[in-house]
């Protein structure tokens, strides 16, 4: 199944802006998005697991460097789960819907 991006107008003054064709950028499909920001996480907690590292073997004299770098890895962790409880939510309550 394929699912297609919004395509949003910009609310002006009444007028319908149009970009050039040639100014367009190419569009990401929401698979794209979810992977990227699922790399990018993946990206965050390997950098923490390497500070700690690190860290452990006395290559890095600030320890807050690796604190935030942990947190923040956390922090990500934390949203990707909170959305996929929201996505599986909303899945169930879909499936709930009678017809």
């Amino acid at each position: 199944m394929q699912i297609e991006a919004l395509k949003l107008a910009p609310v002006t003054s009444g007028k319908v802006l149009e970009t050039p064709v040639s100014a367009k950028q190419p569009e990401k499909s929401f698979g794209e998005f979810l992977t990227d920001a699922l790399n990018n996480v993946n990206q965050l907690q390997n950098d923490a697991r390497q500070a700690s590292l690190n860290l452990a073997a006395g290559k890095v004299e600030d320890i807050a460097e690796v604190t935030i770098a942990a947190e923040k890895a956390t922090i990500a962790l934390q949203l990707t789960m909170q959305v996929r409880n929201k996505a599986v939510e909303a899945y169930q309550e879909v499936m709930r819907m009678q017809v």
